[in-house]
């Protein structure tokens, strides 16, 4: 027969990647999130035996404790942020491609179309108590009587936060979902043109409003402001096939960044002049319309620790 604790650990491990999925949408960092799920289980093995008893449903305590959890790290990292050098793009879930229950929770997780990364940087652009209102509401069905508990306001303002971020996000117009072998296809052209240095051909590949984000945090090469527009985003692809091939897309390895089609790149090899080298990254991209619409650089040496370069 099972002890008490054995039973515990079994029931959350089967909500592990209910808290983990919560976690990443409100800080954007798999880090966080795995330090947000660790400490909720800490507290709930922390509770004597008569407040454990005293939970009435396990899961709703669970997503209270792990979005409050959740909320104080992305507070703080809200702070943090505005110090950052350029773009600041989520911590990508990599997944190997064809293979995306190779790592469990984070494979489900990546799966939600919500979490793409075109989406996901639009949810982490929006201030942290609106940015909680919208996931916790709209994605796990909280109620905004226990979402003012966790931000410490009203039940109006926690409905107002909600409906301003849905809006804001709403009229950003985030790339759709478009089916997986369509969205390979695109890029698989997009590549080809730029082998080929064919600037109609990356031209048609492109999303008339197609733009590059890099995440760099100044610690690698990339760019430091968002590129916008078809024609600037072929340029300034071209651009650096120009300088940096063949390097820029040799030995890259087709992935997928938070459930989209992406390449990994381990970099330059070692003896590779300085103004010729490349930074080990992760490329992920957006398909809109049948063209790529938007390009995640991620190039920070600090969210690309847990990828399998």
């Amino acid at each position: 027969m099972r002890s008490a604790e054995e039973v515990l650990a079994t029931e959350f491990d089967g909500r592990r990647t209910r808290l983990t999925g919560l976690a990443y949408r409100l800080t954007g960092s798999i880090a966080d999130s795995e330090d947000v799920v660790r400490e909720t289980w800490l507290r709930l093995t922390g509770l004597d035996g008569a407040e454990r008893a005293g939970i009435d449903d396990l899961g709703s305590w669970l997503n209270r404790t792990a979005g409050e959890l959740a909320v104080e790290r992305a507070r703080t990292a809200s702070v943090r942020r505005k110090h950052y050098v350029g773009p600041w793009l989520p911590e990508p879930i990599v997944l190997e491609h064809g293979r995306p229950e190779t790592t469990a929770s984070l494979g489900v997780v990546a799966s939600a179309q919500d979490v793409r990364m075109a989406a996901l940087r639009l949810v982490q652009q929006l201030t942290p108590e609106r940015r909680t209102a919208l996931v916790l509401h709209d994605v796990f069905g909280t109620g905004f009587d226990e979402i003012a508990g966790m931000l410490g306001c009203s039940v109006d303002t926690a409905r107002r936060n909600a409906t301003r971020a849905r809006h804001t996000v709403q009229q950003a117009d985030p790339p759709g979902r478009v089916p997986a072998p369509q969205q390979h296809e695109v890029i698989r052209a997009l590549l080809a043109g730029l082998s080929a240095e064919d600037q109609w051909a990356v031209a048609r590949a492109l999303h008339p409003r197609a733009s590059v984000y890099g995440d760099s945090d100044g610690k690698a090469r990339t760019a430091l402001r968002p590129v916008s527009g078809r024609e600037r985003v072929a340029r300034f692809l071209l651009g650096l096939m120009r300088k940096y091939a063949p390097s820029t897309l040799a030995n890259t390895r087709s992935v997928l960044v938070n459930g989209d089609p992406g390449l990994l790149l381990p970099g330059s090899p070692e003896g590779t002049p300085s103004e010729r080298a490349v930074a080990r990254r992760v490329v992920g991209f957006a398909v809109r319309d049948g063209r790529a619409a938007e390009i995640h650089d991620i190039v920070n040496p600090d969210k690309l620790r847990r990828v399998p370069l």
